[in-house]
């Protein structure tokens, strides 16, 4: 697709895509691909990516609160607890992410 001004597309799949509630905003109803016509998650973004401003994740501290020290002994002993593995990503995935060591 094409977009020609924000909220318009030149094809038929627009109903896949529609105004935001915020202004200024537009929402898809499916996956998003720059610079391929395949993506495989929500948004697919082949080549570089550009940020003016912040990017937000969850385990960004801006995003919590009552963030407090906890007991190193007991934070251990949970850590002796946990399964801990060692992978090869399959070819077929690592191709396609453009992984070579696997």
């Amino acid at each position: 697709f094409q977009a020609s001004n924000p909220g318009q597309f030149e094809n038929d799949s627009d109903a896949l895509w529609q105004r935001g509630h915020v202004p200024e905003t537009i929402v898809c109803h499916g996956r998003v691909g720059i610079n391929t016509d395949a993506p495989d998650e929500a948004l697919v973004v082949c080549g570089n990516a550009k940020v003016m401003g912040r990017v937000m994740h969850p385990s960004d501290s801006r995003a919590k609160q009552n963030i407090r020290e906890v007991d190193t002994n007991e934070q251990l002993r949970r850590i002796t607890q946990m399964r801990l593995v060692e992978y090869d990503y399959k070819p077929e995935f690592a191709s396609v992410m453009g992984i070579k060591n696997t």
